[in-house]
């Protein structure tokens, strides 16, 4: 009992069609592999990540605020400051302190990040080993 599919010829006829059984096999199973594998691979360096605890910074007397308006203008608690070079003399001397006050950082959300990261490339210059950002906490 057989079964006959072709198409009434002989046994010397070429099939055209190709079995994509055994295709869909191997497909199946490099599929699995990779799900089973990419997991492990991005995972390979087990970090414990900070978690943020955001408090509330006091502001002491000794502490220096650097404020970035948006246009750019920086102030000196609430003096303008002309000149880069300016404020790179006042934060050298600043720096010259034990123990360093803290710097903080207050830029307007309008602010371009150039005049904010100027303002801290100027700290590093200076020694400033320690700079904060002062933001708001967002409105729930």
């Amino acid at each position: 009992m057989g079964m006959n599919v072709g198409g009434g010829g002989g046994d010397d006829e070429v099939v055209s069609a190709i079995n994509t059984t055994p295709l869909v096999d191997v497909m199946l199973v490099l599929l699995i592999i990779f799900l089973i594998t990419i997991p492990v691979a991005t995972h390979t360096v087990k970090l414990k990540l900070p978690v943020d605890a955001n408090q509330p910074t006091q502001t002491k007397p000794g502490n220096v605020v650097l404020a970035v308006t948006a246009n750019g203008q920086v102030f000196w608690d609430t003096t303008p400051v002309r000149s880069r070079d300016e404020l790179l003399n006042r934060l050298v001397t600043v720096a010259k302190k034990q123990p360093q006050p803290q710097i903080q950082v207050r830029g307007d959300g309008a602010a371009k990040y150039m005049a904010v990261g100027q303002v801290v490339a100027t700290c590093q210059e200076a020694g400033i080993a320690h700079v904060d950002f002062i933001t708001e906490q967002p409105h729930s």
